[in-house]
């Protein structure tokens, strides 16, 4: 954070401050840029800039992190602020909060104090008129949806990547090394941790390190499947040795355990396992939604050797029933006081943490039945495994009844869009059902990739075992949204388009004979 104070007092002049923000350490420029248009607006205003926020490097999806806003909003909150506008570049800058109502929000605290927030490079005037108000309202809600478009195309590409062989972020970890390649996969350098290409043609493979490391992760493999020594014995005898992990710090069973499972030690290119989009909670991905590419590395230790451990991690577990799974689970919560997927793969004689997701469904599961229960509610993630599963079955049945009316119908297998009588496209989303305060609420997200020229909106009834209904969203009617909120009623507009049924759909797909009149 970077704050600037002059007090110097001149007559006839408002007091302001300026609130510039750059969202990466690459836009060397942003806030000089945006701090010249700020002057030039309290030039023409008659502004006197007496203070400077600045959030540097800020990504503007959340306040976390922005220390300077904060500051901004606390000195507002207590009446330590010495000025009587804020002045910002645009509607961008204040922020890209996914939630309009929040970036709202801080400017609803900045005005009831009596300080006034000026977009200095906006269109419009901030003076609470109707016009301002709905192109403000806009703004926001466009400055959000370019994050969210840009996750989904930075998603798409990186699978792309993944799936040709690149690597996408992370340590290469021990054993490993990451090599610079340019577009021809030419090798250009091994890089260091914490450097990153510079060249937006050039990727990043995963190369075997020093043979040195390389031994030490064969011997791992070799100590574990042929001598059965266990992940806490080999570290034990690592530590011995004075060998430290690719962190420089001592060896864990943990650590051991992660060098045992990982697939990148046998080439193998796996992403998405967990998942961190848009700054929002941390998820961990059903294997159903990996990304991988196999043999696309060139792997340092023998697939036999890599299956052969994979088969004695699961045989070492097998050997456990259900009750006496939970049982051990029970008695390290009392030791530990919390639960955790690295917490569980420390102990020894415990079985891991991807043992109790595959016999129970999911570690939350496993909680819930020793009576942990963590301080977020996931009950949302076994409803949308749930609603995954359903989705195929709605489009099947839903291509079923389309060809029952004598239509073609093709249908994209990578993305499910249906394309009939190639005349229109047509997508299918399944919309849980969320509880709020004992009102029933919707979100509908629109395929903006796609653009369908229909999405087809199966509105799953609460307690999301079954559809409800159904809302037919014509692309252009929708004005290009990418996400509708629904309560139970929603003036005429919204539901006109809802349908108990998707009888109405079909009916449009239906084949009608045209006799020529003479």
């Amino acid at each position: 954070m970077d704050i600037e104070t002059n007090v110097d007092f001149r007559g006839g002049t408002v007091r302001a401050a300026r609130y510039v923000r750059m969202s990466t350490d690459h836009q060397k420029y942003s806030t000089e840029n945006q701090a010249e248009i700020i002057d030039q607006y309290a030039a023409r205003r008659g502004f006197e800039i007496v203070r400077t926020y600045a959030d540097e490097g800020k990504s503007g999806l959340k306040l976390e992190g922005r220390d300077a806003l904060k500051q901004l909003i606390a000195d507002v909150r207590s009446g330590a602020a010495d000025f009587e506008a804020i002045l910002v570049y645009d509607v961008s800058r204040w922020g890209r909060f996914q939630d309009a109502d929040e970036s709202a929000y801080y400017e609803f605290q900045c005005r009831e104090a009596g300080i006034v927030v000026h977009y200095c490079a906006e269109q419009f005037e901030n003076d609470g008129s109707l016009s301002a108000t709905i192109i403000k309202s806009m703004k926001r809600a466009m400055a959000g949806e370019y994050c969210r478009e840009l996750s989904a195309k930075v998603f798409i590409g990186q699978c792309r990547l993944i799936n040709l062989g690149f690597r996408q972020g992370g340590p290469a970890g021990f054993g490993l090394r990451r090599l610079l390649v340019d577009e021809h996969r030419q090798p250009k350098a091994l890089l260091s941790r914490g450097e990153h290409k510079s060249l937006q043609t050039d990727r990043v493979v995963l190369t075997p390190g020093p043979a040195e490391e390389v031994e030490v992760v064969n011997r791992i493999y070799r100590q574990f499947v042929l001598h059965r020594r266990s992940e806490r014995e080999i570290a034990i005898l690592l530590n011995g040795e004075g060998v430290l992990t690719d962190l420089a710090r001592p060896w864990t069973r943990g650590t051991v355990h992660q060098v045992l499972t990982n697939e990148k030690y046998v080439g193998n290119n796996v992403y998405n396992r967990v998942s961190f989009k848009l700054k929002k909670k941390r998820v961990i991905n059903e294997p159903d939604q990996w990304v991988r590419a196999d043999g696309a590395f060139e792997g340092i230790v023998d697939p036999d050797f890599f299956i052969a451990a994979q088969r004695i991690i699961e045989e070492r577990s097998r050997r456990f029933t259900d009750a006496e799974m939970l049982e051990r689970l029970t008695t390290l919560l009392g030791e530990r006081g919390c639960l955790s997927g690295l917490i569980i793969d420390e102990v020894e004689g415990m079985p891991s943490s991807a043992t109790y997701r595959s016999r129970f469904g999911s570690l939350v599961r496993a909680y819930q039945l020793v009576g942990y229960a963590t301080d977020r509610d996931y009950r949302y993630l076994e409803t949308n495994r749930a609603l995954r599963a359903l989705h195929p079955r709605v489009v099947e049945q839903t291509v079923a009844g389309i060809r029952a009316l004598g239509a073609k119908v093709r249908v994209d297998p990578a993305t499910d869009l249906l394309t009939i009588n190639e005349e229109f496209t047509a997508s299918l989303s399944i919309v849980r059902c969320a509880s709020l305060d004992g009102r029933n609420r919707w979100k509908i997200r629109l395929d903006t990739g796609l653009r369908p020229d229909i999405t087809i909106a199966a509105r799953m009834a609460p307690g999301n075992e079954a559809v409800g209904d159904y809302y037919l969203l014509p692309w252009l009617d929708m004005g290009g949204a990418a996400r509708l909120r629904l309560g139970e009623d929603n003036g005429v507009f919204l539901d006109a388009y809802r349908h108990d049924s998707l009888d109405g759909f079909l009916d449009l797909t239906r084949r009608t004979d045209l006799r020529l009149a003479a």
